[in-house]
């Protein structure tokens, strides 16, 4: 017997799954850099926020849940809508010609692969279970402002989070690109002033977050 085609089954259908997963990860990337931005309140304020989340308990798991499975099938459908494309051209062309695609469109797998090693990294790094990378000690009771400001302090750890950072902007340009246009919100009329939306969206998430060590290092937050 011959099984039914689901929506999973079809390229149209996993770009559906890519987009929808998509706009959940770019709304809590925004609630993420809002949040750590109250680094500029003061020990206080970003403490205090991070104790509210603690204090959230199972809402707070079934975010992280969500956010995680989320995570997978995008990733899944990315691996997935690769591997059809390699089997259906097994032999590439002697010729290509990228009229149409731009930088990011092409380096999205090499960006989102960079992206998620540094996803664990960072929750590695300040999260669980918390590693010191430099000449000091994290701190494992809710000092959550000293563990960042430690953190940034150390030049290198800055660095590759800014690197980090530029390829997440890559990937979330083309990403809100192709979201919009999956979801079928694109016309000849508005694309342009979409795509400068998508870029809009991407800097100001980026910008925001790094200018975390930026401030850190140049003594701004200490």
């Amino acid at each position: 017997m011959q099984k039914a085609l689901t929506l999973l089954d079809t390229t149209i259908g996993k770009k559906a799954v890519m987009a929808i997963t998509g706009l959940i990860l770019f709304g809590f990337l925004i609630g993420h850099m809002l949040g750590n931005l109250q680094i500029y309140l003061g020990p206080e304020a970003l403490n205090g926020y991070a104790e509210h989340l603690r204090a959230l308990g199972p809402l707070l798991w079934a975010v992280r849940t969500i956010l995680g499975l989320a995570l997978l099938l995008h990733v899944w459908m990315v691996i997935d809508l690769y591997a059809k494309s390699l089997a259906a051209r097994p032999v590439r062309y002697r010729v290509t010609q990228t009229i149409a695609t731009n930088y990011a469109a092409k380096a999205m797998w090499l960006s989102g692969i960079v992206i998620l090693l540094f996803v664990l990294y960072h929750l590695a790094h300040f999260t669980f279970p918390g590693i010191s990378m430099g000449a000091y000690e994290h701190d494992t009771h809710g000092e959550v402002f000293l563990n960042v400001v430690n953190g940034f302090s150390v030049p290198w750890v800055s660095g590759l989070y800014i690197v980090a950072q530029l390829t997440l902007w890559a990937h979330l340009f083309h990403g809100a690109w192709s979201l919009l246009q999956t979801l079928g919100l694109n016309h000849p009329r508005y694309n342009e002033r979409s795509r400068s939306v998508a870029k809009l969206i991407a800097t100001v998430i980026v910008v925001g977050n790094i200018s975390i060590p930026v401030a850190v290092l140049a003594g701004v937050v200490k």
